[in-house]
């Protein structure tokens, strides 16, 4: 397909079908990965770290084993031996195999409390927890860290004696906590602070925070006697779980088929696995399926969480408001293990505006916490909440409308990218504009109420992705990706494909295929899925027209070039027929007279996503007397390209103004003098629930993609990059001082009120 379909000529595309797995999901019938049993099945169980920081002297596992039930034993040492060399490409990001592991089991020390030290199978779940008390290990605790600055002291703890700073002019002589370091220089930033008529400097800080997927990770492997073997599990991506799960456990990619089951919520923390090696090496000592699945506790101690940040910027500006200079440092808290918070952080810092002159490092600093990973945006609400709430500050010291400001600097197709690479068309001037003019932004305020804005943008991804579509007997189709679907994909795909196809959705059947039922596919993340798998399904659907086409030329005894295709059938426009109209049915039920099966494999790999923008507005109310912020209006404007089903766009918008919401007023890792998670647990980590908050609104800019045949850009991780400093600006704005550090919890703000009277 070619070109950008108009609006006016869709018909499906746009409107808001009932999603095709909702049904299931409303009734109970959804099989998630807590739901899933085989016969003969065993029940794992895993043993833990209670320390933040030890060297693991010796692991007995002996009674254990003998303990009547058990059928299996796992250490870290039942897994292949893998380097620091071993790294599996995930898509957005690289996996360090090593690391892996040792989140899967631990090697030789533990670096985090609620680390996984080794792990039991057994006939029930009761026997199981049994065995692991039976488990003896003998620690040598050791000093461990956990803020970002006490990470970064030259006498902190050090937790790994490998690891020296990456990025540095001359590679370091001595193990640090710092893993790695970037810097993205333009201009001459100091001069041209120094020649700005207003700068703002600043120190802002933001929390460790948990993604709050609602299903914890759970699977079930089995191993055959032969070495085949199967995972079923809830994932964001069944290639990703197979690459990982056989570079730790040492198998061939042929032998470990994985099955994608439903998943309640990922957000980016299920890009990663924790459980699958181990229940493979259970089910393969034992010679039976086993399921391992993750308690609340452990989701929070034990999986990857989004870093803390310690941001310093200064931000400059003429009198007119023309943004002149910028400088930046990062530094994230990437946990236990090597990450790269601050790659993602740098680049999207400043990425919503032109700014000539500028200077942007970041680093990754490890400490005694579970080591990170995505969480919507990865790294962006961070960097953008500083550039946002000093944009705000800014505006307030020019006296000028802070949506005028971001219009003066906004970036417009043809600017450079932060890679120097012109934008392509992108529509943040539209989205500006939209807010502008929403009845929201020009709304009274009441008492003790304040209003703040903020803008944020995402960089969007494509990649790999390979998608079958096939004609059924009865003239139905079947559209299987290898993409799970995390915010209603089932539905754009069956939409694009009956919109090209011609037919009604109803008649479109979309599945998530496994890992030995289609061709790689990258997983489910970086906004990527419509776009990418959507242009695959476009592209395949477009195929099997022509197909079709052609297979009705046949029975006519016509040339292909003759037909044409309109309103799902075939039509004769060879010169003088007669022929009646052919439809699919009737096609689909003479092809093993025309040629055999109807199908078409489609394999795409775009590497011209575009970003996109969002702009929100948030209204809170404070109560001065307790400090406790409240939420009473917000709008999410964002630039979607095309909406393929408004409805679920606009969830993507709400779910993750909620997410943000959240991260700004409440949400944080809190940890003990030992080290441990003092709140894992959602009584204790406290999520905004519907009550919490207002109905978000939605207002959806469609400037289409170019390229795609619907206009598709990525929607799934803007939504959560305005909102931490939306909401601070507005209670900055609310209280008559400014707030820089996250979350604004009521003892906080109340604090800092009263620090002032």
């Amino acid at each position: 397909m070619s070109g950008v379909l108009e609006k006016q000529e869709l018909k499906i595309v746009g409107t808001r079908p009932v999603r095709p797995d909702g049904a299931d999901k409303v009734t109970g019938k959804a099989v998630y990965g807590g739901d899933y049993h085989l016969p003969g099945m065993l029940w794992g169980a895993v043993l833990r770290s209670p320390h933040a920081h030890a060297k693991i002297i010796s692991i007995d596992t002996r009674k254990a084993a003998a303990l009547s039930g058990v059928k299996a034993v796992a250490t870290h040492s039942d897994f292949r031996e893998s380097d620091d060399s071993d790294e599996i490409n995930a898509g957005e990001t690289m996996i360090d195999i090593d690391a892996a592991a040792q989140m899967c089991l631990a090697k030789d020390k533990v670096f985090y409390d609620g680390q996984p030290v080794a792990a039991v199978a057994a006939t029930s779940a009761e026997i199981a927890a049994a065995a692991l008390d039976l488990i003896d290990v003998q620690y040598e605790v050791l000093p461990h860290v956990i803020e970002i600055e006490d990470a970064m002291r030259e006498d902190a703890p050090v937790l790994h004696d490998d690891m020296f700073t990456q990025g540095m002019p001359e590679t370091p002589k001595t193990a640090s906590n710092v893993s790695m370091r970037l810097e993205k220089i333009t201009g001459d930033a100091d001069a041209a602070l120094d020649d700005a008529d207003v700068v703002v400097t600043r120190r802002y800080t933001t929390q460790m925070v948990h993604q709050g997927y609602i299903e914890p990770q759970s699977c079930v492997a089995s191993v055959s006697a032969d070495g085949q073997a199967q995972i079923w599990c809830s994932s964001q991506g069944a290639f990703m779980v197979r690459s990982v799960a056989a570079a730790i456990t040492g198998m061939n990619l042929s032998d470990l088929r994985v099955v994608p089951l439903e998943i309640g919520g990922g957000f980016g923390g299920k890009t990663t696995i924790y459980l699958e090696p181990v229940a493979l090496v259970l089910s393969r000592k034992s010679g039976r399926p086993v399921k391992l699945a993750l308690s609340r506790d452990e989701v929070f101690r034990s999986t990857g969480p989004g870093p803390g940040t310690i941001m310093e910027l200064s931000l400059g500006a003429t009198k007119d408001g023309i943004l002149t200079a910028a400088v930046m440092d990062l530094k994230y808290q990437v946990g236990a293990f090597a990450g790269s918070g601050c790659g993602a952080g740098v680049m999207h810092a400043l990425g919503c505006y032109r700014i000539e002159n500028t200077r942007v490092t970041g680093c990754d600093v490890v400490s005694n916490m579970p080591s990170t990973n995505a969480y919507r945006a990865p790294s962006a609400p961070q960097a953008e909440f500083a550039v946002e709430c000093a944009m705000d500050e800014i505006a307030e010291q020019l006296g000028m409308d802070p949506i005028e400001l971001r219009e003066k600097n906004g970036v417009k197709p043809g600017d450079p990218s932060f890679s120097g690479a012109p934008l392509g068309q992108v529509a943040f001037m539209e989205t500006l504009a939209a807010a502008k003019s929403h009845p929201h932004y020009s709304a009274p305020l009441g008492p003790n109420q304040g209003r703040g804005i903020a803008a944020g943008w995402w960089v969007n991804h494509g990649g790999e992705s390979t998608v079958m579509v096939s004609i059924n007997e009865d003239g139905s189709a079947v559209v299987a990706t290898g993409n799970p679907d995390i915010g209603g994909s089932r539905a754009s795909m069956a939409m694009m494909a009956a919109e090209v196809l011609q037919i009604p959705m109803q008649k479109v059947r979309p599945i998530v295929a496994d890992t030995a039922s289609i061709g790689y596919s990258m997983l489910t993340g970086g906004s990527r899925t419509t776009f990418a798998t959507g242009r695959a399904v476009c592209e395949a659907s477009a195929e099997v027209v022509e197909i079709l086409k052609s297979r009705a030329a046949m029975m006519w005894g016509v040339e292909p070039d003759q037909v044409e295709w309109h309103d799902g059938e075939a039509r004769c426009t060879a010169p003088g027929s007669d022929e009646a109209p052919l439809g699919i049915k009737q096609i689909a039920s003479q092809t093993a007279k025309t040629g055999g099966p109807i199908n078409a494999e489609i394999v795409v790999n775009p590497h011209d996503a575009l970003p996109t923008y969002g702009v929100h507005i948030c209204d809170v109310e404070l109560d001065r007397e307790t400090g406790h912020v409240s939420v009473v209006r917000y709008t999410a404007v964002q630039d979607v390209g095309r909406a393929i089903h408004p409805s679920y766009v606009e969830g993507q918008a709400q779910g993750g103004a909620v997410q943000g919401i959240g991260w700004a007023l409440n949400e944080a890792y809190v940890f003990d003098a030992n080290g441990r998670m003092d709140n894992s647990g959602f009584l204790d980590y406290r999520m905004p629930v519907a009550s919490d908050l207002p109905m978000i609104d939605t207002l959806l800019v469609e400037v289409p993609h170019p390229t795609h045949p619907f206009g598709v850009k990525g929607v799934g991780e803007v939504p959560i990059v305005p909102p931490l400093a939306a909401v601070t600006n507005a209670v900055s704005h609310a209280a008559g001082m400014r707030f820089f550090d996250l979350p604004l919890t009521p003892d906080r703000v109340y604090a800092a009120i009263n620090s002032q009277s």
